[in-house]
This record gives C-alpha cells, sequence and structure tokens, in this order.
C-alpha cells in the first residue's frame, strides 16, 4: 500500500471472473452504497472469459439481493490490480497463492474471502480509526495480525458455483454476503 489516501481499493478475485468474484465485487458495492471512499472492482486468474459478461445465475444472485450487474465486464487479472489494491480478497487459497506469488508484497493485505471474514469477526471496531482510509488500513493491518502466518482453512474456499444449480450460486452468495455485510459496516464506521 503505497498510497496515504483513498479511495480504499478493495479487489476481488476468482477464476474467471464471471461467477464468484463479480457477486462479492458487487455485493460488497451494494452494501456500501453511496460511500465513494471504496472502490470494489474483480479479476480473475485466467483470462479467457475476458470481456463478457457476468455468468447468468451469478448475475441473477446480484440483483435479488438488490445488486447491480450493469456495466461489468470480466478482466484477466494483472499485476498492476494487485499493486493498487488495499484488500484482495479471493475465493479459494490457489487464487492467493497465485496473487502472492505474482506479487510477493502483497502478502499482507490478500486474504481467502472465507479467511478475511471468519478473523473480522475478532476485530474490535472501537480499536480503529474513526473513520476513512486510515480505517480500512488498520483493518487490513488488525486481521493479518490476528492470521499471524497461518495458512487459511480448509473451509475458507468458495466453491465455483459455474456449471452449476441456482442453490450452489445461491449459497455461495450468501457466502460472499457473510463477509462482505460486516467488511461494509466497518468501512462506514457504523
Amino acid at each position: 500500500m503505497s498510497r496515504a489516501f483513498g479511495p480504499f481499493i478493495v479487489l476481488h478475485v476468482c477464476m474467471g471472473n464471471i461467477c464468484r468474484s463479480p457477486m462479492a465485487e458487487r455485493l460488497l458495492a451494494m452494501e456500501l452504497m453511496g460511500n465513494d471512499d471504496v472502490l470494489s472492482h474483480s479479476a480473475g486468474t485466467g483470462g479467457w472469459h475476458e470481456g463478457e459478461e457476468m455468468n447468468p445465475p451469478a448475475a441473477r444472485q446480484v440483483m435479488a439481493r438488490g445488486g447491480s450487474v450493469d456495466g461489468f465486464a470480466a478482466r484477466k487479472l494483472r499485476a498492476e490490480h494487485i499493486d493498487s489494491a488495499d484488500l484482495i480478497l479471493t475465493a479459494t487459497a490457489d487464487q492467493l497463492d497465485y496473487v502472492t506469488a505474482l506479487r510477493p508484497d502483497s502478502a499482507g493485505r490478500a486474504f481467502v474471502l472465507g479467511e478475511f471474514g471468519r478473523l473480522l469477526k475478532n476485530v474490535d471496531p472501537l480499536a480503529l480509526p474513526p473513520s476513512g482510509y486510515e480505517r480500512a488500513v488498520a483493518l487490513v493491518r488488525a486481521v493479518d495480525a490476528l492470521r499471524d502466518g497461518r495458512p487459511p482453512e480448509r473451509g475458507d474456499d468458495l466453491d465455483d458455483p459455474w456449471g452449476r444449480g441456482e442453490q450452489v450460486f445461491a449459497r455461495v452468495a450468501d457466502e460472499i454476503q457473510a463477509t462482505v455485510q460486516p467488511l461494509a459496516k466497518i468501512l462506514m464506521g457504523n
């Protein structure tokens, strides 16, 4: 994190950037509605879907929960995406390994989404700065300190719902919301 001020940039990463990471991007953006101090975006480790819209069942989950899919286009993860991100949330531990192999200096701000959500529950929001970019950066540092160098747990990964039924997409969207809702709440100082 080389910047001293916002916006605070959250990068969501999955494999193809058409299911999990776009759902996370748009569900976090929905939770932060009206807060221009946080930017939520996404990319995939593979570029085979670059330029495509969100997978239809993923888009239905976002819209059913009140989010927008307008203007979404899949993109391949690039080093500059990692470099500019203040918080990187991957769908799986394999994708976390990919991110940190590409940019080893990102290790303290890169997490599996489920891992981040699990550790976030132990952060005392009252111990963070009151608001803004400083609060967000302090939150990431607090979660990294709680991780204490331990690897993600097996249950931290999000299942890949691609090609599976609506129930799987709904479950994955629920798991994403279980992290992005409390994350947004803390980022906004609530």
